[in-house]
């Protein structure tokens, strides 16, 4: 017996284009704008689509995950498609819907804020989704993110997932990646593969929490995330399996990738915070590892977005 499992990062409409381009980098691959995801999930058949999609759901089903927090792209539409796909199945999507709007170098130098008629929209399909799922601070000016930050809803962004990322943010604003990413005042920050530790009081003063994606870092060739620091600065972690045409949606897989890289990164054990008095020591490393890991793929973000019922 076990509470169900929670994917707290998914890309799932992806999941028409497994494998496609698997050499490619991580900038010719998903950039919100640039990346032929993009090109893939415009151009593809709605009803293809969201037969992918149902698959992916039910392998997650199969995979003991009950609940998922996807970021979906496609506005209005690609949130209806999500819904539809998922009617029937018994699982428990939670929509992070976006706007198609991304902003230019110069609007960001500039401190543009979000267009109306894109402020309507972003006000409009939010009455049919769980909340916003941005896709990075290097798309928008802190004028952007702090609108966004009014928003009632769940909130979550993408922060700190390569070296050059951060590298664009200190160049456009000389501030980190994470700095600019807490202006829209997130739930949780996904990757901080390249956080600093002040990023990470930073995001532990603003509440928010971390989840981490090891395997899709991992195939990207994009490193991985330091959760042994993170444990220790007292994050609040949680997982998700990302990009669907990445990984597969396995949270074991995850949870025994994410175990193994980090001991062998260290060459030392899982630091732990958690100690158990009736655990023989010889047991309490492997126990309270293995405790630490599976709360990160179930009641951790459901704590974090106060949501108990995700589990």
């Amino acid at each position: 017996m076990m509470p169900g499992l929670v994917n707290s990062h998914t890309h799932i409409g992806d999941s028409i284009a497994k494998d496609i381009g698997i050499d490619s980098g991580v900038e010719e691959k998903i950039h919100p704008v640039s990346g032929f995801k993009q090109k893939i999930l415009k151009n593809s058949d709605k009803h293809h689509l969201a037969s992918f999609v149902k698959n992916s759901c039910i392998s997650m089903i199969r995979k003991g995950i009950t609940s998922f927090i996807d970021f979906r792209e496609g506005g209005s539409e690609g949130i209806n498609l999500l819904k539809n796909a998922t009617l029937g199945i018994p699982i428990r999507p939670v929509i992070l819907g976006r706007i198609e709007y991304y902003q230019d170098l110069r609007s960001i130098k500039n401190n543009t804020p979000i267009p109306q008629f894109h402020k309507s929209s972003l006000q409009n399909f939010l009455l049919n989704c769980d909340g916003l799922g941005i896709s990075g601070p290097n798309e928008f000016s802190d004028s952007a993110l702090q609108y966004f930050a009014k928003t009632r809803k769940i909130r979550a962004i993408h922060s700190a997932e390569t070296e050059e990322s951060n590298k664009i943010s200190k160049k456009i604003s000389g501030k980190t990646e994470t700095q600019r990413a807490l202006l829209a005042k997130p739930n949780f920050l996904v990757h901080m593969t390249y956080a600093s530790k002040k990023d990470l009081v930073l995001a532990i003063k603003n509440r928010a929490s971390i989840v981490v994606c090891p395997r899709a870092n991992g195939s990207l060739a994009e490193g991985i995330p330091d959760v042994d620091v993170m444990l220790d600065a007292g994050c609040n972690i949680a997982i998700g399996t990302d990009n669907v045409m990445i990984n597969s949606p396995d949270m074991f897989r995850e949870m025994d990738y994410l175990w193994k890289v980090s001991m062998a990164m260290k060459k030392k054990r899982l630091v732990q915070k958690i100690y158990s008095r009736w655990l023989p020591q010889m047991l309490q490393n492997f126990w309270v590892e293995k405790l630490e890991l599976f709360k990160m793929v179930t009641w951790q973000i459901a704590y974090s977005l106060k949501n108990m019922q995700l589990i």
